[in-house]
């Protein structure tokens, strides 16, 4: 079984020990390393890219929050999960906006983490039911009418184009979608990159909330 590289980049030494001491009996992850704060991060990924990022916000020296625009930008497929007691939808829709492929508590279970960690290596991003997409359709709907669509104006998608869209919107991967509409997987990562290049997004997570502030689905 392959292993999923993890580092965690957190100012509390014994909250980063923790974290890693719960994902122990989960035998397909493995750390890779620790920071303690965004610079200390990014001098660890010179040296050795992990697949996912456990982040912090509040940390010294570099925050999660510029960390995480300058790791999209050098490492974009590194998939970066925000680990934060910061609970305010302003933050998780300007983390999303700039690439974060998940956002969690840090009161979440073990179970949980595991999970977006899993998730977000395989398809992506996670959205935690109870708080990621509660909080991201409540502002996004509550913010919809600031946002003027583009399907009529500057961006036209074609039919099959919409339908991939939803279809990575339910969290298929690849494989899952082009079983459902017939389609080879490459000609469906096709249909992907160009989405990508004609809404002007880094990665499934920009598809997502392109889709929710068109009304593409509820």
């Amino acid at each position: 079984m392959a292993h999923i590289k993890v580092a965690i980049a957190d100012d509390h030494k014994i909250f980063r020990s923790g974290v890693i001491n719960t994902l122990v009996p989960y035998d397909n992850i493995r750390f890779v390393f620790e920071a303690d704060d965004g610079l200390h991060l990014l001098q660890h990924m010179e040296q050795q890219q992990p697949d996912v990022i456990l982040m912090d916000l509040k940390m010294p020296n570099m925050d999660g929050i510029e960390a995480t625009i300058k790791v999209k930008e050098k490492y974009p497929d590194v998939k970066v999960i925000i680990l934060t007691m910061y609970e305010d939808d302003n933050f998780i829709v300007h983390l999303v906006e700039n690439g974060a492929n998940a956002y969690l508590l840090k009161n979440a279970d073990p179970e949980e983490i595991y999970e977006a960690i899993c998730t977000t290596y395989e398809k992506g991003f996670y959205f935690n039911e109870n708080v990621n997409l509660a909080l991201l359709k409540k502002v996004l709907h509550k913010n919809k009418q600031q946002f003027k669509p583009t399907l009529k104006n500057e961006v036209q998608l074609n039919d099959r184009e919409q339908e991939v869209l939803k279809l990575i919107c339910q969290e298929l991967t690849t494989q899952e979608i082009s079983e459902q509409i017939f389609l080879s997987p490459r000609t469906v990562e096709g249909i992907r990159q160009k989405l990508l290049e004609k809404l002007n997004v880094k990665n499934s997570v920009g598809l997502v909330l392109y889709a929710f502030r068109n009304g593409l689905i509820e």
